[in-house]
């Protein structure tokens, strides 16, 4: 099969042949058909986060199923499926008390005593890079890492669910428990903050507050469901928003993985409210509470994949959007085959796009 190969940070991907192995127990093989290009991925691209390479990136994928192996009982062959980062072994600590997205079993993943599931058609071993690898024209993953979906579901726009939708939507359903009426503001307007604002939307907020410094990505969040939008690089972006909230908001969410973009999330709060960082920033920084913030009630928490248990999540999501309530068409900014990989990076390293989504023949 062909797939687009890391070799070496900070340089363009690479088209290659590679070897994909047999589905052995609890596996499934996967016809990838379309893979949403994330910013996660461009950290391990642009080398801020740390991954053994080479390595085939993407996470953001459906497709449909194959073939299986033994033992395997959640999806077959022919069913369509979205696949997730937040594979699970399902009787961990964290499984069993319902926190599946915070599972790392290695049970998921082949030991290096087997062969690997992927391997460079030259005989050179490539690495699978967050239980998936889905930028290539197949993936091999554990059942726990993929879940069946409505067959009438499109399945560029399903891909979206796997990663952007899950994070966005999970972290307003799950991880700040947004009630009708509450007010929300989220800072950052790409996949995983639009996703928020529609599911802040579908939850009955009251005001819905988007921060994003370009113009066409504020203009798409207001499609999407936002009562109001601000450029983050004004002086007086933070005071508009408290002054508009008449305090301050309920709930903030930074889709962004920068610091500045964390400190507008914590300074948009009003007493009691909760700020939700879901964007990787680097790693050496640091989000903290002042002492009055502290004094007034404040929270800061992460958000990791929206702290979704996607195996429920995601067709009750796929059903959002059949039923018309999930807009992730307006989402899409643009198509790719995979041979635009590197275009699709360069795209989202200007920032000004929402989501590109590379799509395989069928």
């Amino acid at each position: 099969m062909k797939a687009a190969v890391l070799f070496e940070t900070k340089s363009p991907l690479q088209i290659e042949d590679v070897d994909v192995a047999k589905p052995r127990a609890h596996e499934v093989l996967i016809r990838t058909l379309a893979c949403g290009v994330c910013r996660s991925d461009l950290h391990f691209v642009d080398g801020a986060y740390p991954h053994p390479l080479p390595a085939i990136p993407g996470h953001e994928a459906a497709g449909v199923v194959e073939a299986v192996g033994d033992e395997v009982r959640t999806v077959k062959p022919g069913d369509h499926v979205v696949t997730c980062l937040s594979a699970f072994c399902g009787h961990c600590e964290f499984c069993i008390t319902g926190r599946m997205y915070l599972c790392v079993s290695g049970e998921t993943r082949r030991s290096s005593r087997d062969e690997p599931r992927l391997r460079l058609a030259s005989g050179g071993s490539v690495q699978q890079m967050l239980n998936l690898s889905a930028y290539a024209e197949m993936m091999l993953v554990h059942e726990h890492a993929c879940v069946s979906i409505d067959r009438d579901m499109p399945l560029d726009r399903a891909a979206l669910i796997g990663c952007a939708v899950t994070t966005g939507a999970g972290a307003v359903f799950n991880t700040t428990d947004v009630s009708p009426g509450e007010t929300v503001c989220v800072v950052g307007c790409g996949g995983i903050g639009l996703a928020a604002v529609n599911a802040a939307k579908i939850a009955g907020a009251a005001k819905i507050i988007a921060l994003d410094p370009v113009p066409e990505k504020r203009a798409v969040a207001e499609k999407l469901g936002a009562t109001h939008s601000f450029d983050p690089m004004s002086d007086t972006a933070v005071a508009e928003v408290v002054e508009l909230t008449k305090g301050g908001v309920h709930h903030a969410i930074e889709a962004v993985g920068r610091p500045q973009s964390a400190a507008t999330t914590v300074g948009v709060l009003r007493r009691g409210g909760t700020a939700t960082i879901l964007g990787m920033m680097p790693l050496s920084e640091k989000v903290g509470l002042s002492a009055m913030d502290l004094l007034s009630g404040k929270r800061l928490q992460g958000g990791i994949m929206g702290y979704n248990r996607f195996p429920v999540d995601i067709p009750r999501l796929v059903d959002f959007y059949m039923r018309g309530q999930l807009d992730l068409d307006t989402i899409i900014a643009d198509r790719l085959p995979l041979s635009q990989i590197n275009r699709a990076f360069d795209e989202l390293r200007k920032g000004d796009t929402t989501r590109s989504v590379i799509v395989f023949d069928q």
